[in-house]
């Protein structure tokens, strides 16, 4: 990736080894992080926003400090113990790129990492980036040795045990092009049989935009190759539960969701409404209680939960994870006097 490349996604080829300063810590954070399960993870996507100043960071630094440097600081947040990498889906990061992360975070934490969009483009979007290939078929679309080595091998080297999920992100596209939803499932199949097995207790989770593609046999497929759905809170998708329930959701092994768009925006317009990102603009009270619903449900089942909440979701995604584990605490809270044992 080029210079200006990296200037233009915020980030850089490392972070910095000097720290910005952690924000004084809420108590209520505090509080809700100690009563919410350790499987139970909470973040963002990304971290180097200057309006997190006071919430996440003990002073206000530019995007580009904060994306080198931010990282330690918002790994001390007691309700942040997950952040999605964003920067890999638009080329491969090293494995000396990441390892950096995971030095920059306690143990416990977890990254969820975007696959290079090669992986998961049938053909070129008509976008000046894409130069020449602009429209053209993608060769390397779900092709699973230049997954395996440009995708798979940095993830597993460079994060080690506090790699999370690998995710593999499908813009929307036109279906009919690969035969239709069945041939999408088969061939989503034999792409994720043919990766190599994650270390540690990584998964593979796969983006689905396209809301026909949410079918029992893009279940199955996903359930064959030990996969889940990455449940995707977007206007023009179904809802989080009905997305969980499409996906096989009640047997899956893990929770794994992003919390992308504000209902009615498109992303620039969320961006142009919600900036600096420092409050909650507008909640979503609805979209909260589902997800605090479907947390609750992998709880009881014993199973991991990871919650990714984008600033555009509802004007600032720290505040946003602190309103979510209040709704997951209070939800809990009736089950949990319900489970006491009469007298």
């Amino acid at each position: 990736m080029s210079r200006g490349q990296l200037d233009l996604f915020g980030s850089s080829d490392a972070p910095a080894p000097t720290a910005c300063p952690a924000a004084e810590v809420d108590p209520r954070s505090r509080e809700l992080s100690a009563r919410l399960p350790p499987s139970v993870r909470f973040g963002t996507s990304s971290w180097s926003f200057p309006g997190w100043a006071g919430l996440v960071y003990g002073k206000r630094e530019t995007p580009r400090t904060l994306a080198r440097s931010g990282l330690g600081a918002y790994a001390q947040h007691p309700l942040l113990r997950t952040v999605g990498i964003d920067r890999t889906l638009y080329a491969p990061v090293e494995a000396e790129v990441l390892r950096a992360y995971a030095d920059a975070v306690p143990e416990g934490f977890r990254f969820l990492v975007k696959a290079h969009e090669a992986t998961t483009l049938p053909r070129f979007p008509e976008h000046p980036r894409y130069g020449d290939n602009r429209g053209r078929a993608n060769r390397l679309f779900f092709d699973p040795a230049y997954a395996a080595d440009q995708v798979v091998a940095p993830f597993v080297e460079g994060l080690g045990e506090k790699g999370g999920q690998l995710l593999f992100q499908l813009a929307p596209h036109d279906v009919r092009r690969m035969g239709g939803p069945r041939k999408f499932a088969e061939a989503l199949y034999r792409f994720l049989s043919a990766l190599p097995p994650l270390s540690f207790d990584a998964r593979y989770a796969v983006e689905v935009r396209n809301p026909e593609l949410l079918t029992d046999d893009y279940a199955a497929a996903l359930r064959s190759a030990s996969a889940v759905h990455c449940i995707n809170a977007l206007p023009r998708m179904p809802g989080p539960y009905e997305q969980w329930r499409l996906t096989g959701g009640q047997s899956a092994p893990e929770l794994v969701v992003r919390w992308l768009l504000a209902p009615g925006y498109e992303y620039e317009e969320a961006r142009a409404r919600f900036a600096p990102f420092d409050t909650l603009a507008e909640p979503d009270v609805a979209v909260r209680e589902d997800l605090a619903g479907l947390v609750g449900r992998a709880t009881a089942r014993g199973v991991p939960a990871t919650v990714v909440i984008n600033n555009k979701a509802e004007g600032c995604a720290p505040l946003s994870a602190v309103a979510l584990a209040e709704a997951v605490v209070e939800q809990a809270a009736p089950a949990m006097v319900n489970a006491l044992p009469e007298e």
